[in-house]
């Protein structure tokens, strides 16, 4: 068995420890080192490797957008583990919704990391079981909400929810879409009326409910670890 590699991270001394760390072990091939995504992007495309860490936050483009522009092309099999200093919530449920396969820490012991492409390579997805589970829980809550408000409310409607919960007011609302401040009040009446709501405030603790907005905003960042 011999898994083939591409290492994507912009720091030189964390690209040949990689390097060293899996020419280390005859299970592994190192196919290319980048040192940012979009070299990654195109070595990936080129080689077809099974597995390619990438550093979250390389320079060049978003890490995630190049994961999720990935694993959209369906000729590829590379599986995505991201090797990362931290994570916060919303980057990780984005990582689960694109389908990275596995996130292992920097500060962690590296055998982990390559215990974590093991896995990965045997289609497992390496992600610590507790931020796992409060990620789905907050990811189905949120598209539940999602559902519930889009059988009650109209596009418009939703994304004036949307606004009046991050904090907006109707002026600034109303600039938004190009729409009087009058015509936002309506649009508000009509929200109270649909949702039985009377006021402002109950409509933020409505979309914080629903999973549709943070509030107040969190500051959790998970880290991510191997725990069993």
């Amino acid at each position: 068995m011999t898994i083939r590699l591409i290492v994507a991270d912009n720091q030189p001394l964390m690209r040949d420890g990689l390097e060293n760390l899996f020419r280390t072990d005859s299970d592994f091939q190192i196919m290319a080192t980048c040192n940012n995504t979009r070299d990654a992007v195109e070595a990936v495309r080129r080689q077809k490797p099974d597995i390619l860490i990438l550093g979250m936050h390389n320079p060049g483009n978003d890490g995630l957008k190049i994961a999720r522009e990935l694993q959209s092309d369906m000729r590829l099999r590379t599986r995505i583990v991201y090797y990362t200093a931290e994570i916060d919530d919303d980057q990780l449920l984005e990582a689960l919704r694109i389908g990275v396969a596995g996130i292992v820490l920097k500060e962690l012991d590296p055998q982990l990391l390559l215990l974590c492409v093991r896995k990965v390579y045997a289609g497992e997805q390496w992600i610590e079981r507790r931020a796992a589970m409060l990620s789905f829980e907050k990811l189905l809550r949120r598209e539940a909400g999602a559902r519930e408000i889009s059988s009650l409310l109209t596009p418009r409607e939703t994304e004036i929810l949307r606004m009046v919960a991050q904090g907006l007011r109707n002026a600034q609302i109303g600039e938004k879409f190009f729409i009087s401040e009058g015509t936002v009040k309506v649009h508000l009446h009509n929200i109270y009326e649909k949702l039985n709501l009377k006021s402002r405030v109950a409509l933020l603790r409505f979309a914080q409910e629903k999973g549709l907005v943070e509030f107040p905003p969190p500051s959790q960042t998970y880290i991510i670890s191997k725990t069993s």
